[in-house]
């Protein structure tokens, strides 16, 4: 069993390079075995070709962006907008986790634009949970694991929760230096372009995602491109000062006190 194992878990085809591929490729430069999973397929993600031909399209895409990511891809195990917190999921999302045993988990926000990212989130800390439960049973059926994981929310689109509430970091990941590859993974998700454009009047997705790295490395105060996490509670999970991404990439990692000072004080 390798020592160092890393998952990423986004919700869509894109997701991961937006919010968490700087961070996976630190780890992979690091050491790890990483890994690369999203929930649904992206087949709704298109304005011009049907779910099937979409589906298709974006699984090519996902698979040039986690090749370029130098991750272990895994397949989508459901669709766009039916990423549900129920059981036939669940099961599906736990025996991912305990056939790659992972150490880190990366994952979407507690708090987002839209619910897909949030159930991706509830459904990779309950997976996370249940690995070590015998008889939680996982499809396909996997044994359960005992091996701790520590798990990381990343920052939700925009900066802010879906009351437009700002939210910071807990810690800062500086992806300068490889923010070019983080951005060729990214534009590896082509067809992504055109919809966006067409469904959010964003005009370029590389540049949205060029801007929150600044964004996020300005609230640094020391890195130029930067990626922000939250740490999930040690509880079911972890050794209760576990931070393994402190330990891992070193001067990459920066704690945000303010925020630590502030859970001291129960904000």
């Amino acid at each position: 069993m390798p020592d160092k194992v890393a998952i990423a878990i986004g919700a869509h085809p894109d997701d991961i390079e937006f919010y968490m591929a700087g961070t996976l490729l630190l780890l992979k430069q690091a050491g790890f075995h990483t890994h690369y999973l999203n929930l649904a397929a992206g087949d709704c993600g298109s304005s011009i070709h049907d779910s099937v031909q979409t589906r298709a399209v974006r699984r090519r895409e996902a698979r040039t962006a986690s090749s370029i990511l130098g991750a272990e891809y895994h397949s989508s195990l459901t669709q766009d907008l039916q990423i549900f917190y129920n059981a036939k999921l669940l099961r599906r999302v736990t025996s991912v986790l305990r056939e790659v045993k992972p150490t880190i988990i990366l994952t979407h926000s507690p708090q987002d634009y839209m619910e897909d990212h949030m159930t991706t989130n509830r459904l990779a800390v309950t997976a996370a949970f249940a690995r070590g439960m015998r008889n939680f049973k996982s499809a396909p059926l996997r044994p359960s694991i005992e091996r701790e994981v520590t798990i990381y929310h990343a920052m939700p689109h925009g900066l802010r929760d879906g009351l437009r509430r700002r939210v910071v970091p807990g810690a800062f990941v500086n992806t300068t230096s490889v923010h070019k590859l983080k951005l060729h993974a990214l534009a590896a998700h082509s067809s992504q372009q055109t919809w966006l454009k067409a469904s959010q009047g964003l005009n370029s997705y590389l540049l949205m995602m060029q801007e929150m790295s600044l964004q996020v490395g300005r609230m640094s105060k020391v890195f130029q491109y930067a990626e922000g996490w939250r740490r999930h509670l040690h509880l079911g999970f972890c050794a209760a000062q576990a931070d393994p991404l402190k330990d891992s990439l070193s001067k990459n990692y920066l704690i945000n006190k303010t925020y630590e000072e502030n859970l001291e004080k129960g904000y």
